[in-house]
């Protein structure tokens, strides 16, 4: 596992994003980081499956584009996240699934600096085989992967005793055309990033191997 790191200053208020690939662990990590240093969580994921689930126009918008594993159009996500991002206030802040376009992360920058990026380089083997084990709570978001970070009851969420179901745009052919769509539009993002000077890689294939790297990061930072 190599950590590359490229801020040298320390700001007032942390407003960080989190970067992967689709089923890097981006979720699980930022459940960890959010519970260990006490920062609001904005998943755009979790948001759009929630307009989703509820039927709102917003969610019939994106229906059509999650399902059939496109990316929500530019500017129907921008407002989506500066709302969230509103609502959070003056709270420290993490952004996970959200910018996936350079676009989206100019304008990001222009409305709300980040001052700190965490990117999970995870093999795309290792995410393929992670996505035929991953299980999800629908109404909480929560994730699990069979064998990696296992319900406690198999096919119950730990929290509510619910059953977990698959995500519709979990199939496996699915995640390849979004690894696809990904890479091609990542690589200009990690290059703005890496210019401003916040840019922190993390290579590895789980999360319990990342997060002592991601947390010593934050600390320091913090």
């Amino acid at each position: 596992m190599v950590a590359r790191s490229t801020w040298c200053f320390k700001a007032a208020a942390f407003r960080a994003v989190i970067l992967g690939a689709p089923a890097s662990g981006k979720g699980t990590m930022s459940s960890r980081i959010v519970k260990h240093f006490k920062v609001a969580h904005i998943s755009s994921g979790d948001k759009l499956r929630h307009h989703m689930n509820s039927g709102t126009e917003l969610g019939k918008t994106v229906a059509s584009y999650v399902l059939t594993g496109k990316y929500v159009p530019d500017d129907v996500i921008i407002s989506m996240i500066n709302i969230e991002i509103e609502r959070v206030g003056d709270k420290n802040w993490l952004l996970d699934g959200f910018p996936r376009t350079l676009l989206q992360t100019e304008e990001l920058q222009k409305a709300h600096p980040v001052n700190l990026v965490l990117y999970l380089d995870v093999p795309i083997p290792t995410i393929l085989e992670r996505v035929k084990n991953r299980w999800v709570h629908l109404p909480s978001g929560r994730v699990y992967n069979v064998g990696f970070n296992s319900p406690k009851v198999p096919g119950k969420d730990d929290v509510t005793g619910e059953p977990l179901s698959k995500r519709d745009d979990d199939k496996v052919e699915i995640v390849q055309k979004r690894l696809e769509q990904y890479a091609k539009a990542n690589e200009p993002i990690l290059t703005f990033y890496e210019g401003l000077g916040i840019l922190n890689t993390f290579r590895g294939n789980t999360t319990d191997e990342l997060w002592p790297h991601v947390k010593d990061t934050i600390t320091k930072f913090l």
